[in-house]
């Protein structure tokens, strides 16, 4: 099945690319776009599926019980609150780039585009503010560090 992707996958992408060079602002050069955009869409879809249809296959069920433990609390340092204040910071700081220099309706795109940015950086503030034990150091290294 993974093969069968691939290679659909990649049809479509060639596709994309013949239909590509037919683009013209023309109605049939409009449609060829539209065309090679779906089909370059689904091709790297289709490769992607290819690539990682192993990974996210589920474990084979084992007839043991399931083992309940009890929830952990972790420790939440301020590095949440630096990285979420942050992300917050640069993604204000780019909307309003995009506000000065192209108006309010790319201003508009810009934070539709910048949204994930916004709640993943927005939900580290959240996190490390509602967490029942916080310490408000800062470990540089445990920032720089890449995992």
């Amino acid at each position: 099945m993974r093969w069968l992707a691939l290679a659909a996958g990649a049809a479509l992408v060639a596709l994309a690319f013949l239909e590509g060079s037919r683009v013209a602002d023309t109605r049939d050069g409009l449609i060829s776009e539209v065309i090679a955009l779906f089909a370059g869409l689904a091709g790297v879809l289709l490769i992607l599926y290819g690539w990682i249809a192993n990974n996210i296959r589920s474990p084979a069920r084992r007839a043991m019980p399931p083992v309940r433990s009890q929830p952990t609390t972790e420790v939440r340092t301020a590095n949440d609150l630096v990285i979420g204040s942050s992300g917050l910071l640069l993604a204000v700081v780019l909307v309003a780039g995009i506000g000065l220099s192209a108006g309010l309706e790319w201003a508009a795109m810009g934070l539709v585009l910048l949204l994930p940015m916004g709640i993943g950086s927005g939900y580290l503030c959240w996190r490390f503010l509602r967490s029942p034990q916080r310490e408000w150091t800062v470990d540089l290294r445990r920032l720089s560090r890449l995992r």
